[in-house]
């Protein structure tokens, strides 16, 4: 069992990837949550992360998963939300129940999420919940309504729970991702992306801040895109 345990809901290639191998250097065992975990063996091997099944918008599923992690590994002391569902079209074209489950996933998940891990961090007073926000959280699109709504309410989940949890030793973060990520939309030489190494690296740098500075939101963007 370990004391320093990475629980990353939502994983598989480009950021989540990053993540589990920045936190496994790191010294952290690393638990990988996906709705279909066979397709992370790969990474499983070379992180010596578990992977698990679960469906992050699925209440049982979730406390599952996080009891299957506290026998497996350890109880999480990183908890980081990576899910995100979108339904692309103008208002009157899209589907209502697509954009309803769009939601769950985007921003109820990561209630379910933050519930599980707070019960587990607040008896020690300690621990982080890390969420991955987007563009659209603090400004919204034409034609993507339906992410707009879950990114929003994810940031203001976050930055509520911040409030709550801040004062009692657990940190809370929301990271806005302010363009593609390169795994997903180029190379890693490409200035207009962002390195998906990079910014996995932010959200290390994010857990180890001392509670005397502690920020609650940090926007990262490629360095060439105006603002």
């Amino acid at each position: 069992m370990s004391d320093k345990v990475a629980l990353i809901i939502g994983a598989g290639a480009g950021l989540s990837a990053s993540l589990a191998r920045r936190f496994a250097s790191g010294g952290y065992a690393v638990a990988l949550a996906a709705r279909n975990p066979d397709k992370l063996s790969e990474l499983t091997g070379q992180t010596g992360s578990k992977a698990y099944a679960c469906d992050a918008a699925d209440p049982q599923d979730m406390a599952a998963l996080f009891a299957a992690v506290q026998r497996d590994l350890g109880e999480p002391t990183v908890a980081i939300y990576n899910p995100s569902a979108r339904v692309r079209g103008p208002v009157h074209e899209t589907d209502p129940q697509k954009v309803r489950d769009a939601l769950l996933v985007t921003s109820y998940g990561a209630y379910l999420m933050a519930q599980e891990a707070t019960k587990r961090m607040l008896p020690k007073k300690s621990g982080a919940l890390l969420f991955t926000g987007a563009s659209a959280g603090v400004k919204g699109f034409a034609n993507s309504s339906s992410f707009a709504m879950g990114k929003f309410a994810l940031r203001g989940l976050a930055q509520a729970l911040a409030r709550e949890l801040h004062p009692q030793g657990i940190h809370v973060g929301h990271f806005v991702i302010d363009g593609g990520i390169a795994s997903s939309y180029g190379t890693k030489d490409d200035d207009s992306t962002l390195s998906p190494e990079a910014i996995a690296e932010t959200y290390w740098q994010f857990v180890q801040q001392h509670r005397s500075a502690w920020a609650w939101e940090i926007e990262l963007r490629p360095w060439v895109e105006k603002f």
